[in-house]
């Protein structure tokens, strides 16, 4: 395979709110941290083990504005981007790093009664959708009354 991939999918649970910077140009980010857990029963013990993986998000523009409005400490959310890696010089002069997850696609996994909000965004073409209801995902709907269709 000559060619390379970068992408990363995460469904976890916003340990954060959602902090947006606007800039003047009308450009906007927003940052907040995932968490993952993966759980295992420990062979010697018995006991139930869960360990925690923190990622830090970044979305942009109106995807940011999105999950600013939508979003909050606890929420399940899918995301979907590549991996950056940052460096710079903190106050003290040390060199920093940090890895990031820049978001290309996302969508919100809490139900309107876990959050008041079900809405789906994909920032890469900066448009959100909003579901006609708020059911859970895996409700089924009633067909329509007129609806003579056999099937």
């Amino acid at each position: 395979m000559s060619g390379t991939v970068n992408k990363v999918i995460l469904i976890g649970h916003l340990g954060d709110e959602v902090k947006v910077h606007y800039f003047e140009g009308g450009g906007a980010i927003g940052r907040f941290p995932i968490a993952t857990n993966e759980t295992y029963t420990n062979k010697q013990t018995g006991e139930k083990v869960t360990n925690t993986d923190w990622h830090n998000v970044v979305v942009r523009n109106k995807a940011a504005e999105i999950c600013e409005k939508y979003l909050k400490k606890g929420d399940k959310v899918y995301v979907e981007g590549r991996l950056k890696n940052r460096q710079w010089q903190g106050e003290d002069g040390n060199m920093r790093y940090t890895t990031e997850v820049h978001v290309q696609d996302f969508t919100f996994l809490n139900t309107k009664t876990e959050s008041g909000t079900m809405n789906t965004a994909q920032p890469g073409n900066q448009q959100a959708s909003t579901p006609e209801s708020a059911k859970p995902a895996n409700t089924v709907s009633e067909p329509d009354a007129d609806d003579d269709l056999p099937f």
